[in-house]
């Protein structure tokens, strides 16, 4: 096990964005603090009491949504949770992958881990050890407005329903359990509700996507460099004279990582003066670059709020004499939605002018280099049809970019008559994430592929040579034509696993 997953994460404070991939993806143990545990049985001892009182609570003694109306015995209310996830289970389609599973589950553990839900602190004991001992539920992932039914496919494993993995296999939640070492649940009141309400689908695959996007905007001022590099771009439009001016922060952070990047290349330093103006997909990267990683730090700050906040309904207040169940809607989705739209538009962005400096390169008219980067082209083809490639997922971006929370279908018999649909803004952009890492492998490949053009005497930055050293390890230069998918897919991973990342911070310092 990693040092991280030997020391673990501890719920009960905030949790930032790095220790809940660390979670999700490395597989760190999962832990409750003292205070974790005291608000959760502080908030189950008060709902206890207002329940012997027979207070009428919405959730608690109440039917759910337009059906708040009916009362329900406490006698029934075991029943109640029962079928509140049975039925709620509603989500159609093929799965949600593991790590988005595992994203969900811990944020519902830190939702209900505020203290002001109501739960009983066995139940979340028994969500985190399914979390630790890798039972992972089938969730269908299609057909969820912000909450609700993703959810529910998940708690149905608690109380011995529904599907999960180990290890990968599929099997009934009861075989999962028994493999696991774990014994299912018996919910009580208002605990159904509490595990399927709120916004913990949205931020959780949110924060996963948020997570890649921001490390692929990094990575695309480390290949936007390299391919001004080759192209002969000049530096002067990276002078920060020019950033201080328009003082965006992350603008003049772009154009201060590509000039760190850059500062001991030979090629940029006679480059310099090699044209007056470049073209805007290499004049304007700072610009551009700038302006959708503002977009992505923006989102970052709103997904950490709402990872750390309670977004249940009711809300239980226990600290009061008059305290009891709240009704509101802090399980809107809004937040997270429409930064993911907005997150998405940023990443498409990126993404159109990756393509564009691909396109120079592999042009010849643009780039003074074989066509297509390749030798005896016209019996070679070379690089032509990875743009084509590019083409079609910038088509499928433009599309995806469209923002989910613009619309809004009533449901439940319109007591919920606006809808924030934010799931389908955090769902789709784990999708865009995944296209802008190809449209940028692309590049790369077309960029290391260009080195082999360049003269003897001009020789890249430190930082350029250390990436195109690393390529090197996994990928041949093309001298003819050769099956492209394998290479492209190693780039791709190249750079989702961070290795590029890593690679030139460790030559140049960390990245802006």
């Amino acid at each position: 096990m990693t040092a991280q997953q030997l020391k673990g994460v501890t719920l009960g404070s905030t949790i930032t964005l790095e220790e809940f991939v660390s979670v999700v993806r490395d597989g760190t143990y999962v832990q409750f603090s003292d205070a974790y545990c005291e608000r959760v049985e502080h908030s189950r001892s008060f709902l206890n009491k207002r329940m012997e009182e027979e207070k009428i609570m919405y959730g608690v003694n109440t039917g759910f949504g337009a059906l708040s109306t009916h009362t329900i015995s406490i006698d029934q209310s075991k029943q109640l949770q029962r079928n509140i996830l049975l039925s709620h289970a509603a989500s159609v389609g093929d799965p949600l992958d593991e790590e988005c599973v595992r994203a969900i589950m811990l944020m519902v553990l830190q939702n209900l881990g505020q203290g002001y839900s109501g739960v009983q602190l066995r139940t979340l004991e028994l969500y985190r050890e399914m979390l630790n001992r890798g039972v992972i539920p089938f969730v269908p992932r299609e057909g969820s407005v912000g909450y609700l039914s993703v959810e529910a496919h998940i708690a149905l494993v608690l109380i011995g329903e529904g599907k999960a993995y180990v290890k990968g296999e599929l099997m009934s939640s009861k075989d999962a359990f028994e493999r696991a070492g774990l014994e299912p649940a018996e919910l009580a009141a208002k605990e159904g509700l509490a595990l399927i309400n709120g916004t913990t689908s949205p931020t959780a695959i949110g924060a996963l996507a948020l997570y890649d996007m921001v490390k692929a905007a990094k990575s695309a001022d480390i290949i936007a460099a390299m391919t001004l590099e080759v192209l002969r771009g000049t530096t002067r439009a990276l002078d920060d004279r020019l950033m201080s001016v328009r003082p965006h922060e992350q603008q003049r952070n772009t154009a201060a990582n590509i000039r760190r990047m850059l500062e001991d290349s030979i090629i940029a330093k006679q480059s310099i003066d090699h044209r007056l103006q470049d073209a805007l997909s290499i004049r304007a990267i700072p610009q551009l670059h700038g302006a959708a990683k503002k977009t992505l730090y923006d989102a970052l700050i709103t997904v950490e709020i709402e990872m750390n906040a309670c977004c249940d309904n009711p809300i239980i207040w226990p600290d009061e004499d008059d305290g009891g169940a709240i009704s509101g809607s802090n399980c809107d989705s809004s937040y997270i939605g429409i930064e993911m739209d907005s997150a998405c538009i940023a990443v498409t962005s990126m993404a159109k002018m990756s393509e564009r400096r691909n396109n120079r390169l592999i042009n010849a008219n643009l780039s003074d280099y074989p066509p297509f980067l390749i030798q005896g082209s016209g019996l070679n083809s070379g690089l032509m049809i990875p743009q084509y490639s590019q083409a079609g997922l910038l088509n499928d971006l433009k599309i995806l970019s469209h923002p989910a929370t613009v619309d809004s279908i009533p449901t439940c018999a319109d007591q919920e008559d606006y809808v924030a649909m934010g799931y389908n803004s955090a769902k789709k952009a784990r999708d865009v994430v995944k296209k802008l890492e190809y449209i940028l492998a692309v590049e790369l490949l077309s960029t290391y592929n260009t080195h082999q053009f360049m003269e003897s005497n001009l020789t890249p930055g430190s930082a350029s040579q250390a990436v195109l050293e690393r390529i090197a390890q996994y990928v041949a230069p093309m001298t003819k034509d050769k099956y492209l998918y394998p290479d492209i897919e190693i780039m791709k991973e190249l750079l989702h696993s961070g290795e590029i990342l890593a690679v030139v911070e460790e030559k140049i310092g960390a990245l802006h």
